[in-house]
């Protein structure tokens, strides 16, 4: 792999009930999610802009996609300030698995969250 380059240039965060994980991801991080279809699978996208080399990603719903808390954990940025998405997650049926944390040095703030699909996600802040 080129050192250069990000060792993520995608992800994807398994969904059994599109309408619901869009509306509780959409309300944590006050953003608009665009749909889409391909394969036979779903797409909520997250925020992009196609081009500038940005990790991005969506949800997904599909035969080959099922929610679990186990595997791989993906960060979600919540920058500018963790408090604020935290606040809206268990009001929208999520539940806060390890509240806001320091990471040690300068690397910011974490925390894991499970969504309304049953994933576990991790957010990460600088404040």
């Amino acid at each position: 792999m080129n050192q250069d380059t990000n060792s993520i240039n995608w992800f994807e965060i398994p969904v059994s009930d599109m309408a619901r994980a869009k509306h509780f991801y959409q309300v944590i991080f006050s953003m608009h999610m665009n749909d889409g279809e391909m394969l036979n699978m779903q797409y909520a996208f997250f925020p992009y802009h196609p081009g500038n080399s940005k990790i991005s990603g969506a949800l997904v719903k599909s035969e080959m996609h099922k929610p679990g808390m186990e595997g791989a954990i993906v960060y979600l940025n919540a920058n500018p300030n963790m408090d604020e998405v935290l606040e809206k997650v268990e009001q929208e049926g999520g539940k806060i698995l390890l509240p806001k944390t320091k990471v040690s040095g300068e690397i910011g703030y974490m925390a894991f969250f499970s969504d309304t699909e049953g994933n576990k996600v991790a957010l990460h802040s600088q404040n």
